[in-house]
């Protein structure tokens, strides 16, 4: 019986080449006329009718394709939805299944390793794109949650991991391993590296990495080894797949911006030149917990007007540990609470909220642009708040420097969530913001670490009068 592949390449005009027919066919289905269409259609017989959704090699892209050479670790980089979930998946499918449910695929043990175990069920595996929505209805596995361990009817199991838990690796030995969003992990480096160790069995053990290039360690030793093959695509294409009108906005919004090169073309961007927070002075500042603090702030960097066109609120919250003279204090930052194109009735109810989530003992804004009017509007709201006016007298680049400079001594801790922050951090130069709009979450979070640490190291250097 002829194969579907083979009846593609029959029907197509004889201007179309052979080449590539797997890949290219639903392309090619989707573009001729509908009897065309029909004619393929009614050509299959019920059984390819019903196994053709669940062909991957049919309706993928090239980059959700393995590329054919000898490789160990294949890195998918792609900006947000080019289809890396999806072809994660469907190469976990195509290493499990085998020819039918019951028979053995290429791989046994297969390890799932995400940012966090939550993060990791609800995307790799339960997501709109993850294993269980590819898998078809005979070869669909089983989830255990207990275990975390997904189990197809022939046997192959999936176990799920957290980046958070390295250890967690220790001891497991698997023959494939699918690690997403490798960039974002705050234990990078750890967790791979036993990720590694543990690739051991069978003849051939791979992994295969599905992320959004961020500045990374990691990764850059990834992409750099031999072993590493590496397919690239922007959101751009997969558009069939996204909802109408949302590549439009968000290339209106972020086109042409460096956070836009990195989350919709999917470039790995260097630091920029005189960068005041290079990639791997934020790496060295995860943790995944802050300790007991002394003090708590609210730093605050006021629009200059709330309408929907004017620049956010930055709102950051950080605390310190007073221990020893001010020179050896060290900072969290805790949340990036900044809100949009708020009115000035909103960004103060969000500060205040962000005062007493936090239990934050004192409240800072900078009054450069609203004078007055800024502590009057958090006082029409809480008017018992703790409160603290910071004026600016030197550019932003001037201020952020002593700033940058704790990162450097390793005297500043970042928790999760705040990745919008670091990545304005990452455009903060000695020349200026290389952004667009104003850096408002790092003007917001330069307030807060001179509130914490720089003033009062000033207080502490300064000279005391003699008493005669």
């Amino acid at each position: 019986m002829m194969n579907w592949p083979e009846k593609v390449a029959l029907q197509k005009p004889a201007k179309i080449s052979r080449k590539s027919e797997m890949t290219s066919g639903a392309n090619w289905i989707a573009s001729v006329q509908g009897a065309v269409q029909e004619a393929f259609l009614e050509s299959l017989t019920a059984d390819e009718l019903r196994a053709l959704p669940y062909l991957f090699e049919f309706w993928a892209l090239p980059h959700q394709l393995p590329p054919h050479e000898d490789w160990r670790t294949w890195v998918i980089l792609g900006g947000r939805g080019a289809g890396k979930t999806r072809a994660g998946a469907e190469w976990v499918r195509q290493m499990a299944e085998g020819a039918t449910p019951r028979q053995a695929g290429r791989a046994r043990r297969i390890a799932l390793v995400g940012e966090t175990i939550d993060q990791a069920r609800e995307v790799m595996i339960f997501g709109d794109s993850g294993i269980m929505a590819c898998a078809p209805p005979d070869r669909r596995p089983e989830w255990l949650p207990g275990r975390r361990l997904l189990v197809w009817p022939n046997g192959a199991t999936a176990q799920l991991f957290s980046a958070h838990d390295p250890e967690a690796l220790r001891g497991p030995q698997f023959d494939a391993a699918w690690a997403d969003e490798l960039a974002k992990w705050r234990k990078g480096q750890d967790t791979w590296d036993m990720l590694q160790f543990g690739l051991r069995l069978g003849d051939d053990p791979r992994a295969v990495i599905t992320t959004t290039p961020r500045q990374s360690p990691v990764l850059r030793d990834v992409l750099a080894r031999e072993s590493t093959v590496t397919t690239h695509a922007p959101t751009e294409a997969n558009r069939a797949n996204l909802a109408p009108g949302f590549l439009e906005e968000v290339t209106r919004r972020y086109g042409g911006t460096r956070l836009g090169r990195q989350e919709l073309s999917g470039e790995l961007l260097d630091d920029l030149e005189g960068a005041l927070w290079p990639s791997e002075v934020v790496e060295a500042a995860r943790i995944s917990n802050a300790p007991p603090l002394s003090r708590i702030v609210v730093a605050v960097d006021p629009p200059v007007s709330g309408h929907q066109r004017s620049d956010d609120c930055g709102i950051v919250v950080a605390g310190v540990i007073c221990e020893g003279p001010p020179q050896t204090w060290c900072a969290y930052v805790l949340e990036d609470a900044t809100v949009s194109a708020a009115a000035p009735d909103a960004w103060a109810r969000a500060a205040l909220q962000a005062v007493e989530r936090h239990g934050a003992d004192r409240l800072v804004a900078e009054v450069n642009q609203g004078g007055a009017l800024v502590e009057s509007v958090i006082r029409q709201i809480d008017p018992l708040v703790p409160f603290r006016a910071v004026r600016a007298t030197h550019g932003k680049a001037a201020r952020a420097e002593p700033v940058a400079a704790l990162y450097e001594q390793g005297r500043v801790r970042h928790l999760g969530g705040l990745q919008a922050l670091e990545d304005q951090m990452g455009q903060m130069c000695r020349s200026g913001f290389a952004g667009r709009g104003s850096p408002d979450r790092v003007d917001a979070l330069v307030w807060a670490l001179h509130e914490l640490v720089i003033e009062p190291a000033r207080q502490w250097r300064r000279p005391r009068m003699r008493v005669l």
